[in-house]
């Protein structure tokens, strides 16, 4: 496997995700990566590595710009600096995809997008956005949205990997998605882990000061096989 630094530009910002490719040759599926609200950190990072493991060349997309990473309060200002700017953020989200298009190794027609927390919310707006994507999954993400998804727009197939114990994303939100998506004709399922707080695939989530925040090892490990199997599934 080889890591590596790509440079990207969006409305005159320098992005710097990280680009993962697995060893041996030939056109592989890509997989991009959306980060927590601190930025780019090693827990999204390691995610890349680990899709590269899986033989995917995977990107993990830099949505702040510059690469930043920050904590606390300064991490919520800016994602919301990107997320409340409705065509900044849809702008980075399309910048992050066609930067992984763009790489000669990826196979074009087997795309997939995954995310966590913010992330997820990312990888929910590129998909009701109507990109060309196989797979969509989220890990404890955001589900709420400003712009539902319109009929026959969203092309992926989408997993949802949620926590019982979640306060950011409560059992009503989760009916509002479901049915959203029903209402949208979307290939889609919801897996709800008993105990999970938010944050649950997150090893220095119990270091979060914030109250429901907690990792969950059998839940991440349940959900990193629950999106292996829609990998195996989309991507056959």
């Amino acid at each position: 496997m080889k890591t590596q630094t790509l440079e990207y530009k969006h409305d005159g910002v320098t992005c710097r995700g990280l680009l993962a490719t697995p060893d041996g040759s030939g056109k592989r599926p890509g997989v991009l990566v959306f980060h927590e609200a601190p930025g780019l950190d090693e827990h999204a990072k390691k995610r890349v590595g680990m899709l590269a493991e899986l033989g995917y060349v995977a990107l993990g997309v830099d949505m702040y710009g510059d690469g930043k990473v920050t904590m606390g309060p300064e991490a919520l200002e800016l994602m919301n600096a990107v997320k409340n700017d409705r065509p900044k953020f849809l702008g980075r989200l399309r910048a992050g995809y066609e930067a992984l298009v763009a790489q000669s190794n990826v196979e074009k027609r087997q795309l997939a997008a995954i995310g966590y927390c913010f992330g997820g919310y990312c990888v929910l707006e590129l998909a009701r956005s109507g990109v060309d994507l196989a797979a969509a999954v989220t890990f404890h993400g955001l589900l709420e949205t400003q712009n539902p998804a319109a009929a026959g727009k969203v092309k992926p197939k989408i997993l949802v990997c949620t926590g019982a114990e979640d306060p950011l994303v409560p059992a009503a939100q989760v009916l509002e998605f479901e049915d959203e998506m029903t209402k949208a004709g979307v290939d889609w399922q919801v897996i709800t882990y008993s105990g999970a707080k938010h944050a649950f695939t997150n090893t220095g989530a119990d270091q979060i000061p914030f109250p429901g925040f907690g990792y969950h090892p059998l839940a991440d490990r349940r959900s990193w096989a629950a999106m292996r199997g829609l990998f195996s599934e989309v991507f056959a």
